[in-house]
């Protein structure tokens, strides 16, 4: 009886849209917090890496990188607060959430020290130059 019951309320949109409300308030957190990822596109170049990541809605002051050792790290650290109020302004809800992400790419031979970033449009853009290295062949020696 219990299982018939539980099917019946998982097949009926209402309480399905209803639970998916309860665990997860709010259309933001839904998208971004709860996947728990930054959705990234990289390019390679022979002078650059150039990536682009998903951060929407996202404030840039709560977006951290940093590049060491070969390693580019992103830390993303958000909180949201929410409230519903009533057509008397009482306060009916009152929702707060916190959500942290991070992700570390190895992009190896970079000049840190011009290394660019700027957010458009929910879209961080980072140009990450290639440092200048030897076109010798390691230790090899050519025979001429």
């Amino acid at each position: 009886m219990a299982n018939e019951m539980m099917n019946r309320f998982a097949m009926d949109p209402f309480f399905d849209r209803l639970a998916r409300r309860f665990f997860s308030p709010t259309e933001w957190e839904n998208d971004t917090i709860s996947n728990g990822d930054l959705k990234t596109d990289i390019k390679e170049t022979d002078k650059d890496y150039m990536l682009k990541v998903n951060v929407p809605g996202i404030d840039k002051k709560n977006i951290h990188l940093a590049y060491n050792h070969g390693d580019l790290e992103i830390n993303v650290d958000q909180a949201q607060a929410s409230e519903k109020k009533d057509d008397l302004g009482r306060l009916i809800a009152s929702e707060r959430t916190h959500g942290v992400m991070s992700r570390t790419y190895e992009l190896p031979g970079v000049d840190r020290d011009h290394i660019s970033a700027k957010i458009d449009n929910g879209v961080l853009n980072i140009i990450l130059p290639k440092s200048a290295e030897s076109t010798e062949n390691g230790n090899q020696i050519e025979i001429q």
